[in-house]
């Protein structure tokens, strides 16, 4: 197809998680021929079997789609597919970034939700055009009144441009591809001006080296020319450019406007920063495009391999994950008890659950995770500030001046009936209302700052227990406040194991404790020996719990006779189990870390 800058469209699909963009980007495909019906599969774009299992997009991503329009001409389609849980929405950035126009897609029986909301802000900060999108009309619940009515109240956009569409039916679905050509509008910029182009996002390919998805703003690009990454001054030679199929299609070049990739032998990812502009050593763009909000992980957990020897898998295990996930950190770690692993950061709990999920079915590593914990910032008392999200490298109280734990604007959008409960579980994890927006005469939109180490384990599944499913949550880390931080060990036959440690509010601490305590006791199998399990802070045991020893009758062959042989029998045991209590070894097994991690008393 030939250049022609006026006939491509650059467009994104927003939603709250669950709307249906995967189905709709697989409708689009199919409309415009991009992929014959044999080769067909649901979620086309989601390319791990991760995502095809849970239904949710964790990667978001780009292809190039021709269509042939009524007016008689043929568009070129830039669509990036993008996720919709929270934990991802710097995944949602990078594609808004690449992007002129947005199709927001709305649940013709859910309505406006929180992620809904968050997204739209996020794509009007980018100056992108909304097409407002009602999806999943053949549901026998869905109300299209009463969502358009949501749809220009809440978010302000034209009732007269919502588009009813279905897309596992493929209803309407060519209307909207006209309409999204009629209301989003063509790339600016010219092929004739210094290049001047976007990295918005990247993959790691086994035999060619890094692949750079680009965004064209200016200027022109072709296998040969020598380009310059602006924020480090680095230079390669371009080998390869194209644009995005259901593969990666070789083009001769790529001019102002285009979403394509170039391939330039670049060995390593990290090299690689997305935001970051690209230009031409010979003749650069005067100054880089605004880059946007560098990924920052919430969530900290140490992985370790079950079987020691297999440390080194790990380490190239964690490596080439990195090379297709960035916003993964990682850096070496020890303990006692489980011997070398990683220190990982990751940008919520469900990317935790994925990466420990690929480390498991791609590499088949079999690993341990430690209790998942969050950025403190400590304050000494000779005045030195650092961060914290190790527990085993927490210092002495004595030394601390202030403890800050990292705080979310929480935004949970829930019908009325609900209302009550969702505020009792927000203020029962710490959390400060700081506005209430009724919306309409079902729903209302709340805010809390609550501390981010509160929600991290169960707040979003209790959350939607008690709305039974119609609330909706987003949130966004607001800074540090200070808080009553205690190091919670726990102590195993006399052992603290460093790898259960964990740091608490210290109001907490002792609910924490117990249930800690109870889950371990279900978890490690009995000894010959009793086994005390406890929970403490410093030298203060908070909690207890004991496994009773396994005990052999040894008074059976005493019929009858005098009381003292069979004491003797007893005391005689007693030595004995005292004395396998000082060389015995307690095993821990992999279900006793992970049940560490369900903190919330279900028994």
């Amino acid at each position: 197809m030939k250049y022609e800058q006026e006939k491509i469209r650059n467009f994104c699909i927003i939603a709250h998680i669950d709307h249906g963009k995967s189905t709709l980007a697989d409708r689009f495909l199919q409309r415009c021929h991009s992929v014959s019906d044999r080769d067909f599969k649901e979620q086309m774009l989601d390319s791990m079997d991760i995502e095809r299992e849970r239904g949710i997009t964790i990667k978001s991503q780009a292809v190039t789609i021709e269509f042939n329009s009524v007016d008689g001409n043929t568009y070129q389609l830039n669509l990036v597919d993008t996720p919709g849980h929270v934990d991802f929405s710097y995944e949602v950035s990078r594609a808004i970034s690449a992007c002129e126009g947005a199709l927001l897609l709305v649940d013709a029986s859910q309505g406006v939700e929180a992620q809904t909301l968050s997204n739209m802000y996020m794509a009007l900060d980018h100056d992108l055009d909304i097409v407002p999108v009602v999806n999943k009309m053949d549901l026998p619940s869905a109300d299209l009144e009463r969502v358009a009515d949501q749809i220009e109240h809440d978010l302000g956009l034209e009732r007269e441009m919502i588009y009813p569409v279905s897309a596992k039916t493929g209803k309407n679905v060519e209307e909207l591809i006209e309409g999204l050509i009629k209301w989003i509008p063509s790339p600016g910029g010219s092929s004739e001006n210094p290049l001047k182009c976007l990295i918005f996002d990247s993959h790691y390919d086994a035999y060619r080296g890094v692949v750079i998805h680009i965004r064209l703003f200016e200027g022109t690009i072709k296998a040969g020319d020598e380009i310059c990454i602006m924020s480090n001054n680095s230079k390669y030679k371009v080998e390869d450019v194209g644009i995005f199929k259901l593969g990666l299609v070789p083009q001769k070049d790529l001019k102002a406007g285009q979403v394509g990739y170039i391939i330039a032998g670049i060995k390593n990812i990290s090299d690689i920063r997305v935001g970051d502009t690209i230009t031409l050593t010979k003749n650069p763009c005067e100054e880089a495009l605004s880059g946007f909000r560098e990924v920052k992980p919430v969530v900290f957990s140490s992985v370790y391999p079950v079987d020691t020897n297999q440390y080194e898998e790990l380490h190239a295990a964690i490596d080439k994950l990195k090379l297709n996930d960035a916003s993964l950190i990682y850096e070496k770690d020890a303990s006692a008890a489980l011997g070398f692993g990683f220190r990982c950061g990751f940008l919520g709990l469900l990317h935790l659950e994925v990466i420990q999920e690929r480390l498991e079915r791609e590499f088949g590593l079999n690993i341990v995770l430690t209790s998942p914990s969050v950025r403190y910032r400590i304050t000494r008392q000779d005045g030195e500030v650092y961060f914290l999200d190790n527990p085993a490298e927490y210092p002495d109280p004595g030394t601390i001046e202030l403890c800050e734990e990292p705080f979310i604007q929480a935004d949970i959008i829930t019908p009325t009936d609900y209302l009550g409960s969702i505020m009792t579980l927000c203020m029962g994890k710490r959390g400060i209302q700081t506005s209430m927006n009724y919306l309409d005469e079902k729903r209302v939109e709340i805010k809390f700052a609550m501390p981010l180490a509160e929600v991290l384990f169960d707040f979003y599944d209790k959350l939607k227990s008690i709305s039974k499913g119609y609330a909706s949550f987003d949130y966004e880390v607001i800074g540090f406040r200070p808080t009553n931080l205690v190091k919670l060990d726990i102590v195993i036959n006399g052992d603290r194991v460093d790898a259960l440690s964990q740091l608490v509010f210290k109001d907490n601490a002792y609910e924490r404790g117990r249930i800690v305590c109870k889950k371990l006791k279900q978890e490690i199998t009995r000894q010959q020996f009793k086994i005390p399990i406890q929970a403490a802070i410093g030298n203060t045991v908070i909690s207890r719990e004991t496994i009773s020893a396994l005990r052999k009758d040894v008074t059976s062959k005493c019929y009858g006779g005098d009381i003292s042989r069979k004491r003797k029998l007893l005391e005689k045991q007693k030595e004995g189990k005292k004395r396998m209590k000082m060389v015995g070894n307690v095993e821990l097994p992999q279900s006793a870390f992970l049940a560490v991690l369900k903190t919330s008393d279900d028994d």
